[in-house]
């Protein structure tokens, strides 16, 4: 049978690992899109690759040191932000460099690269133990869950800060509790697409709903469909290629974006866009909670 190789335990653990960190992505890569911290996801990732290294020195499990890597160096950048009022752009391009730089020096500390550093780098679903589809399954579950209850804070907090802060959101903790949540966030992707790659799955699916244009509700809704639909499709159609399922993940989410951009430039999908509509729907909330 064409699809008996689904029937196998390492496919079906790949699969259950991509959607549910599809989702999780979708969801939170939402948020980073509509604040224009599209680049945060890949600052995070590099900076986590420092933390895998570390991880490969000390001969601990490198998902726990890049997770404390991760979340140390984000409320780290953003308080430096803070402090210094240097712009997002700056601070995401210091974490960047300096994330990778690190980890560089620490992977020739280590003696070079090692077959298991290669997976974080370019994804391994497919090499997914129970042990791993656990602690993805627990953090994922955490980071959407809170997604899930602070969705109006959120969205208040992610078009107008000043505005939230009128409305009593508070904008300083949430900033934390935010990036604390994109840092798991990356840490649960690594396994899916890798270091070079955790961006594409932020950023692409969400980019795609927003230009077919909706309100909040139905983009997040959109942007978690496209993911899903690209990483099961994408695990499940390398293996018979025999291609990398990270790479062939990217490529279905970005022929996806393609075809949106070609359906809105045949007058097939409204002219606005979803962050426009989204927009009004913030305004609408705030003012609403205002009164």
């Amino acid at each position: 049978m064409i699809f008996d190789f689904l029937g196998y335990g390492f496919m079906q653990r790949a699969i259950v690992t991509g959607a549910v960190a599809a989702v999780c992505c979708s969801m939170l890569g939402l948020y980073l899109v509509l604040k224009r911290y599209s680049l945060f996801g890949d600052a995070l990732s590099h900076t986590a690759f420092t933390g895998i290294a570390i991880g490969y020195v000390l001969n601990v499990y490198p998902v726990w040191t890049a997770t404390i890597v991760s979340v140390v160096s984000a409320i780290g950048v953003t308080r430096l932000r803070k402090s210094t009022k240097i712009s997002g752009d700056s601070a995401i391009a210091l974490m960047f460099a300096s994330g990778l730089g690190l980890g560089v020096i620490l992977v020739s500390a280590a003696h070079g690269f090692t077959i298991d550093l290669y997976s974080f780098l370019f994804g391994s679903v497919l090499l997914t133990s129970y042990a791993d589809l656990a602690t993805i399954i627990v953090m994922s579950s955490i980071v959407i869950g809170i997604l899930v209850a602070l969705r109006k804070p959120l969205l208040h907090f992610t078009f107008d800060e000043e505005q939230a802060k009128v409305n009593g959101v508070p904008v300083e903790r949430l900033t934390y509790l935010f990036i604390i949540l994109a840092a798991v966030t990356v840490i649960v992707t690594m396994k899916l697409v890798g270091i070079l790659l955790i961006s594409a799955l932020i950023v692409l699916p969400n980019i795609t709903s927003i230009t077919v244009g909706r309100g909040f509700r139905n983009t997040m809704l959109l942007s978690i469909s496209l993911g899903l639909s690209a990483t099961v499709g994408g695990i499940i159609l390398s293996y018979p290629l025999n291609w990398a399922p990270s790479g062939v993940i990217v490529m279905l989410l970005v022929a996806m974006f393609l075809g949106a951009l070609a359906a809105k430039h045949a007058g097939l999908l409204s002219k606005g866009t979803g962050a426009e509509t989204m927009q009004k729907e913030a305004d609408g909330s705030s003012i609403h909670a205002a009164h």
